[in-house]
């Protein structure tokens, strides 16, 4: 299970393990009090040259592992969300690629975008890409997920 926390990613990777986490008070699934701390997990993100720690907790009654993610990234990616929107943004309008990022994760992007489009908005939304990126988030979905 993940927790999205608004931290900032550059504190993390400077201080890596030490970083004063938050800990949640109860397990979200069994809502069980008592979570302790079950290490940490190394993760990548675009914005930084390395790894950086993430915080993981157990909960000791139904032993789900809670593992803390910083806001503003989509499960199981290392771009955020706003720079994934920026890239499509300026690829649908301009035909051109962000800098700095690779080429074909940006040309993937694109193509899961217009196929979960296509699967939960429907054929009309075709021609209006963005609103349709903006109304996947509203509805949860990942809207560049390659799973639909």
């Amino acid at each position: 299970m993940i927790i999205f926390v608004a931290v900032k990613l550059k504190q993390i990777f400077k201080k890596q393990c030490n970083y004063p986490w938050p800990r949640p008070d109860l397990c979200p699934r069994c809502k069980a009090s008592g979570v302790w701390g079950h290490g940490f997990v190394a993760a990548y993100f675009d914005a930084l040259p390395g790894c950086v720690m993430l915080r993981r907790y157990r909960c000791p009654q139904c032993h789900c592992v809670i593992r803390m993610r910083p806001a503003g990234y989509f499960r199981r990616f290392q771009a955020s969300i706003k720079a994934i929107y920026e890239s499509l943004s300026l690829r649908l309008s301009k035909g051109g690629y962000l800098p700095g990022l690779s080429r074909s994760r940006q040309r993937h992007w694109l193509k899961a975008l217009i196929r979960n489009v296509n699967a939960y908005l429907g054929h009309r939304w075709r021609h209006l890409l963005l609103a349709g990126f903006m109304r996947l988030l509203a509805m949860g979905q990942v809207p560049v997920s390659s799973r639909i």
